[in-house]
């Protein structure tokens, strides 16, 4: 059985050091004697939560719900699937806070795909697949989407998130660099800085930043990896991708790819950025999708050559290492997600069109969705945060369900509505919340720079 010492060992090896460091010596100038920090003067706020800094934003709007007698609308329960129209507290409320693009969630076939799963496996795979928590659902999966990318192998993992950080942080090193897209997903940004790697960021979409940077920096780094996203989550734009295939090839670097909002959604047959532009999925180093969107499930994918999938498999904590498996029933559920995918892209088509809709009727009432096209996703712009919070609760008591995302979710004068749009969406639903935010828009109080 593989131990934590021979996986460090082989780590060792992996990373390419000057020499053979022996596991657990100090490699690199950061790892010498600390310096004894300055004393501090302890108080509440370094032992109480009560009092942590972190706690304001949070509290700030609580406070705002309440003086208002708004209904607090987050972590509220509902009934049923989370659908276009989703039951709450015996309302029927349209629905634009769910990732089920293409109205999988409650069909019969991915809810029997599990129920065979938990009938044949149970309810767990029982260990992380590394042990004995391998099943066939597993395999499966990993073999239809490489095939569906035009890559020669993947590895399904129990948490997108988590699969994005562990990927990152084992393959990226001291010696290298990270160079990404300021508005790359939290994931990505986690697993950058917990690899150690010195990071750059370039401005969002702007590819000669990207390629300064590198003329610049390449030189002095071993691996270069290059992050963006195939639809960006909070502005529903899709990035020049073989602009920055063409890139990382000149700069002999690695591109990575985070599809959680294009994969199943974007291009002719909705699978994604290599259908929507049309590439060889081979030119893209490492593909990476959360299987929470599109696929109506849990857990997440990293697909690309066989070495990566082997080094990740055998050796990135976080991803199959020290982790659990995906449960049959998820496994099963993102499976039968795939297949429905390949059978009936009309399904991604109609997301698309009814999100083109949402975009065409709301630009042509004066508002402002920001940088989206060809996605699901539509900002609508707010001037700040708090008519944000307000838009938001006025259309929760009109029985529509949306969130705002201020800062720190997006950096300050940036804060928007995001309206996920699915295949279940009508153009009913679409014109109703129009009108009415663009009455809000007209009634909408003076801010006092609350948020």
């Amino acid at each position: 059985m593989t131990t934590h010492l021979h996986i460090e060992r082989l780590r060792a090896q992996l990373l390419g050091k000057q020499g053979t460091a022996s596991v657990g010596a100090a490699t690199g100038p950061e790892q010498g004697p600390r310096a004894t920090p300055a004393k501090v003067k302890v108080g509440p706020e370094h032992y109480d939560f009560a009092y942590f800094p972190e706690l304001r934003e949070f509290s700030n709007t609580q406070w705002y719900y309440n003086t208002q007698g708004y209904e607090w609308n987050m972590f509220r329960q509902h009934l049923g699937a989370s659908s276009a129209v989703v039951e709450m507290d015996g309302r029927q409320l349209i629905n634009y806070a769910s990732y089920n693009y293409l109205d999988l969630l409650g069909d019969p076939r991915m809810q029997d795909a599990a129920k065979q799963a938990v009938d044949a496996f149970g309810t767990s795979a029982g260990s992380g697949r590394i042990n004995m928590g391998e099943i066939p659902i597993f395999t499966e999966f990993e073999q239809l989407i490489s095939q569906t990318l035009g890559v020669e192998d993947a590895v399904m993992a129990v948490n997108g998130y988590g699969a994005n950080v562990a990927t990152l942080g084992y393959l990226a090193r001291r010696q290298d660099l990270v160079i990404y897209d300021e508005l790359i997903h939290n994931s990505m940004l986690m697993g950058a800085k917990l690899s150690g790697a010195r990071r750059l960021t370039f401005p969002h979409n702007d590819y000669d930043a990207l390629e300064q940077l590198l003329v610049e920096h390449r030189q002095h780094y071993e691996r270069v990896l290059i992050l963006t996203e195939g639809v960006y989550s909070m502005d529903g734009d899709i990035p020049d991708i073989p602009r920055m295939i063409d890139i990382k090839r000149r700069h002999h670097a690695l591109l990575m790819v985070d599809e959680a909002h294009s994969m199943g959604v974007i291009g002719p047959r909705g699978l994604g950025v290599v259908d929507y532009f049309g590439l060889d999925g081979a030119d893209i180093d490492i593909h990476f999708s959360s299987m929470s969107k599109a696929f109506a499930t849990v857990g997440g994918y990293i697909a690309g050559r066989k070495e990566l999938i082997a080094i990740l498999k055998h050796y990135a904590p976080g991803l199959l290492l020290y982790t659990a498996a995906p449960t049959p029933a998820s496994a099963a559920a993102g499976l039968q997600a795939l297949r429905i995918m390949h059978a009936e892209p009309e399904r991604a088509r109609r997301a698309v069109s009814n999100a083109g809709y949402f975009r065409t009727q709301a630009r042509a009432a004066g508002l402002d969705t920001g940088l989206s096209h060809d996605s699901a996703i539509v900002p609508i712009m707010m001037p700040d945060g708090e008519t944000a919070v307000w838009t938001t609760a006025q259309l929760f008591e009109q029985n529509i369900c949306t969130f705002p995302m201020i800062f720190p979710v997006v950096p300050r004068n940036t804060e928007r509505l995001r309206f996920f749009i699915s295949a279940a969406h009508t153009r009913e639903h679409i014109d109703r919340t129009v009108e009415l935010l663009v009455d809000l828009r007209k009634n909408a109080p003076a801010s006092k720079g609350l948020f």
